[in-house]
C-alpha cells in the first residue's frame, strides 16, 4: 500500500473505508479540498444543519468528496458573480456565464473570505485555459482520516500542455469541431 498512489478520483473515503485496516497507508493525489473541517464547513453546520435544513448526510461534511463538491459549487457561484459584474445583476445567458467561468480569478484573499482557506489554491481561468491551476498534494489514509504527506506539487506544463493540445486537436479533427478563437471571444 505504501508504494501505491491513486489519482484524485481514487483518493477519497469511499475508496478506503470499505477496505478497513487493509487501506492504512494508501496514498492518493488530491488537487482540491482534502478532508477536514474548515471555516466553510463550520459555517455550513451552523447556518444549515443546526437549523435542520441540511439535505445530505451530516457526517459527510468534511469528507474529500463533499469538500470537492463544495469547491465546485463555490467556483460556479464565483463565475456567476464575475459575469454579473460585467453584464449586470440579472438572469444571465449561457455565453455570459461561460465568460464568467473563463474569467475566474479566485485568489488567496477570496479563498479566505469564502471560508475555503487550506482547502484549495488560487485559480485563474481563461478562454485558452479552462483548467485554471496545476497543483496537487499527496494525502495518506491512516485508517480513520486523510493526512497530507507532501508539500504542494506543480505539474510540469512544458511537458503536459503539448500532450493536451495534441490530443485536443486530434479529437476536434475526428469530431469535426471548430476551435474557438479566444482573441475574438475575449470581449
Amino acid at each position: 500500500r505504501e508504494k501505491m498512489y491513486g489519482v484524485w478520483w481514487a483518493a477519497a473515503e469511499p475508496d478506503v473505508v470499505p477496505v478497513g485496516e487493509g487501506s492504512k497507508g494508501y496514498q492518493g493525489l488530491n488537487f482540491l479540498g482534502g478532508a477536514g473541517l474548515g471555516k466553510v464547513h463550520q459555517d455550513m453546520l451552523k447556518m444549515v444543519y443546526d437549523k435542520g435544513q441540511g439535505t445530505g448526510a451530516k457526517e459527510e461534511i468534511g469528507t474529500v468528496l463533499h469538500t470537492r463538491g463544495m469547491i465546485a459549487a463555490m467556483a460556479g457561484v464565483e463565475a456567476v458573480r464575475k459575469a454579473q459584474e460585467k453584464y449586470g445583476k440579472k438572469p444571465l445567458k449561457g455565453e455570459e456565464v461561460r465568460w464568467g467561468l473563463e474569467n475566474l480569478a479566485i485568489d488567496a484573499t477570496r479563498i479566505k473570505a469564502t471560508g475555503f482557506d487550506g482547502f484549495m489554491t488560487p485559480i485563474s481561468t481563461s478562454c485558452a485555459d479552462h483548467m485554471g491551476g496545476n497543483e496537487a498534494r499527496v494525502h495518506q489514509w491512516d485508517g480513520k482520516k486523510w493526512n497530507y504527506v507532501s508539500e504542494t506539487l506543480s505539474a510540469d506544463m512544458q511537458i503536459i500542455k503539448p500532450m493536451v493540445d495534441a490530443a485536443a486537436k486530434k479529437y476536434a479533427a475526428e469530431k469535426k469541431i471548430e476551435s474557438r478563437d479566444c482573441a475574438k471571444d475575449a470581449g
